[in-house]
């Protein structure tokens, strides 16, 4: 492998507090109750971490306290992506400036670019920076999916680009990109519940939410699925199968800030235009949640 972020890189959410303020107190707990409970990574300023809602000033004071607080017991991965290649470039060169270990960088959302277009803005940021590099295919908030063999046009073209994360439900394509990449190019699931499909296809590992809460059983599930334990896998993924669908039953991260904050980690504050769940919503998810409150 090109460079092995680990199994489970957990897209961490962003503690604030009352005010709207990062909570430092709170991140700093949280980051220890990762590194505690199954992540192999910590992502900094993801879609997770409500990074739509941070200026750059917040995300590159975060990423230094979390690389503080970690001190080298994991690896930090910092969300750099942008619709503006100038700006992911920038972000880019920052991140590996401050000490980050690798970067994550979507595909351009909302201008959405073709194959070609895609190909023109992660070349000009791979060739801006040394980090490894993952790229970030989510149709479903960018507005247009990155084929199997832009992919892999990118990962023969840069050694440093080392690994994708998949959201997309099509599994064909995992396949589809397992023939055309490099041996040594990793492929993430970008959804808890394909975790385990995806690795039955090869995947290495998942770029997780449910891993704020299950992530001891998650790193338990993928040791099982790798020593060959099929059936040990598939009953811990049939376990969590459930919270890994209710996590996203309103717009993440507001299910998981709720059940931090009922565990006591964090505060439950959102930042607009996200919105806490209701009274109603509560009941529902804790009619599942309840177990890991």
């Amino acid at each position: 492998m090109r460079y092995d972020a680990g199994e489970i890189i957990t897209a961490m959410v962003t503690p604030f507090k009352e005010n709207y303020e990062v909570d430092y107190e709170a991140l700093e707990k949280l980051v220890n109750h990762l590194i505690d409970n199954g992540s192999d990574a910590i992502l900094v300023a993801g879609t997770t971490g409500e990074c739509p809602t941070l200026t750059h000033e917040e995300e590159w004071d975060i990423l230094k306290f979390v690389i503080k607080v970690v001190n080298g017991r994991v690896k930090v991965v910092m969300g750099t992506g942008s619709n503006s290649t100038q700006t992911a470039i920038m972000t880019a060169k920052k991140a590996e400036e401050l000490g980050a270990d690798a970067i994550l960088t979507v595909v351009p959302y909302y201008n959405k670019p073709n194959q070609r277009g895609m190909i023109a803005h992660f070349s000009a940021v791979a060739e801006a920076v040394k980090l490894p590099i993952i790229l970030y295919n989510i149709p479903g908030r960018t507005g247009v999916n990155m084929l199997p063999a832009t992919v892999a046009e990118l990962a023969k073209k840069y050694s440093h680009i080392v690994a994708v994360k998949q959201s997309n439900s099509d599994l064909d394509l995992i396949s589809e990109m397992q023939e055309v990449c490099p041996a040594d190019f990793a492929i993430y699931s970008g959804d808890d519940s394909l975790t385990l499909p995806m690795l039955s296809l090869g995947a290495h590992g998942v770029i997780s939410v449910a891993s704020h809460v299950v992530g001891t059983d998650m790193k338990k599930m993928i040791t099982e699925f790798k020593a060959g334990n099929n059936k040990a896998a598939l009953e811990i993924h049939k376990k969590l199968f459930p919270i890994f669908k209710k996590l996203f039953m309103c717009p993440s991260p507001s299910p998981v800030k709720d059940l931090l904050a009922a565990k006591g980690i964090i505060k439950n504050v959102l930042r607009l235009p996200l919105v806490n769940m209701t009274d109603k919503e509560k009941e529902e998810f804790y009619t599942v949640a309840k177990q890991y409150a």
